[in-house]
């Protein structure tokens, strides 16, 4: 069809006709009441109208700025369309959950972030789009092509958050036997215990594992290797290991008065709220009725924030020493928490906890801060502006400064692992770790980052692990 054809010129030109819409978002007054998801998906008609907004640009920006490089545009035309079931698969070709990411992942600084549409006019709704061709295809039963036949190798993939998730999908698909070892009670990891469900609905993950059991995949929960499954009795069992096992050990605060009661990390509070398994032995976390601050500006403080209003918090806080220009968290899920009633303290630090008389937290006593020079990460240093304390009350404080590795017990032969100089596995070029055989991939390697980071490293593990299994089969 020539370059010059009234459809190709109408179809360049459709984001000047069709305004970019989000897909329909439940009340905040009615969110608040549950942990439901706040989104819906589009309907067909819309979706199609918002993927035709893609100009198929020769040089597509947004494939660049997806770390899975996901094949947009081919899959918006399909769309388009109304090809969802093929748009589908070929979403499936490059990312082993596209249901999940399009969910989780922070499109406005990834894929839509680097939409040539920006400046012109609002980028493509891509991770909308995503989501609904996905949800289409799974709800008709489709979870991607069959696998190929038994090869032979057999591989144990510890961990089953979305590192585990992908490695042990990608891996079913080239014919291998593949194990996962969960410590917990409930598959998932991170999926389920560390994102809440108004984000992301535990059935979709439950859906998910369900697809990789049909693969074949096994699962083996509430064992924790490295303290009852050795390094030894794996290596021996599989022809290769992969380390998914995230970093879950919250970071500490570190100023006076943070042994308080009422001072929490926050993981158990968003394990705890968010679900239904007794997968932690900690006391009922009280929320109702009280001031919660929150420390830190990344996701997990907007998921704690969120999570406290709907548990019935009086208040939510959020205290965080940068502006908002310079916090890491989503700005849509910043829009959300303020939305439901957050509240942020911007340019504020904590330098102490202020005792009740009793023993627990009463007040946080903060200070403003300013900008300064940037930074060697190119981020503006803030530091505190001399005479300017203040308070701010709360009842409950939760810590959300990020995570590091958890370690393996001192004398299991895990801790022979080579690590970085922060405590993350040492990888070479295939995400093989200082022990042959055994990978690794995720936060548990790169510190505490995106599912989609956590999925490509995944995926790049399970090709090393296939070069490495074929020739050891070989021998």
């Amino acid at each position: 069809m020539p370059a010059t054809d009234p459809a190709i010129h109408q179809a360049k030109h459709a984001w000047s006709a069709i305004q970019r819409a989000s897909p329909p978002k439940r009340t905040a007054g009615e969110r608040v009441c549950d942990f439901n998801e706040i989104y819906s998906n589009f309907g067909a008609e819309a979706v199609m109208a918002q993927a035709s907004r893609c100009i198929q640009c020769p040089n597509p920006l947004c494939a660049q700025g997806c770390p899975l490089s996901n094949r947009i545009p081919e899959w918006l035309a399909l769309v388009a369309q109304g090809e969802f079931l093929e748009a589908a698969a070929i979403s499936r070709t490059t990312s082993n959950m596209p249901e999940i990411c399009s969910r989780v992942c922070p499109q406005e600084k990834l894929c839509e972030g680097a939409c040539i549409l920006n400046g012109k006019s609002e980028p493509v709704a891509i991770g909308a789009v995503e989501r609904f061709i996905n949800d289409y295809a799974l709800d008709r039963g489709y979870f991607g092509p069959p696998p190929a036949p038994p090869n032979g190798g057999r591989v144990a993939v510890i961990g089953s958050g979305p590192g585990g998730i992908a490695c042990a999908d990608e891996l079913a698909q080239l014919g291998y036997d593949v194990t996962v070892f969960e410590s917990l009670l409930v598959p998932g990891g991170l999926l389920v215990n560390g994102i809440p469900a108004f984000k992301l609905e535990k059935h979709i993950v439950e859906r998910r594992i369900d697809g990789l059991v049909k693969q074949g995949v096994k699962f083996k929960l509430g064992v924790r290797v490295g303290w009852e499954v050795s390094l030894h009795d794996l290596r021996r069992d599989f022809h290769a290991v992969f380390l998914g096992v995230g970093a879950q050990r919250s970071k500490e605060l570190d100023i006076p008065g943070a042994n308080l009661r009422g001072v929490i990390p926050a993981l158990p509070l968003l394990i705890q709220k968010n679900v239904n398994s007794p997968v932690l032995d900690d006391p009922e976390i009280e929320v109702a009725g009280k001031r919660v601050a929150v420390l830190g500006g990344g996701d997990t403080a907007m998921d704690c924030l969120r999570t406290a209003l709907r548990c019935g918090a009086k208040e939510a806080v959020c205290i965080y020493r940068r502006d908002l220009a310079n916090m890491p968290g989503s700005r849509k899920e910043y829009g959300n928490a303020t939305e439901e009633g957050a509240r942020f303290e911007f340019l504020t630090n904590p330098v102490e906890l202020i005792d009740d008389g009793h023993g627990a937290v009463k007040e946080v006593r903060c200070v403003r801060m300013e900008l300064g020079a940037a930074d060697a990460s190119g981020r503006r240093k803030p530091r505190a502006v001399p005479g300017s304390e203040f308070n701010v009350a709360a009842d409950l404080l939760i810590v959300a400064y990020g995570f590091d590795p958890m370690p393996f017990p001192p004398g299991s032969d895990f801790a022979v692992v080579q690590l970085d100089p922060w405590g993350g596995l040492k990888i070479d070029g295939n995400q093989m770790t200082s022990l042959d055989g055994v990978f690794a991939g995720g936060d548990s390697v790169r510190g505490p980052s995106l599912v989609v980071h956590a999925v490509r490293d995944a995926r790049k593990a399970a090709q090393g692990i296939h070069r490495y299994v074929q020739a050891k089969l070989a021998r």
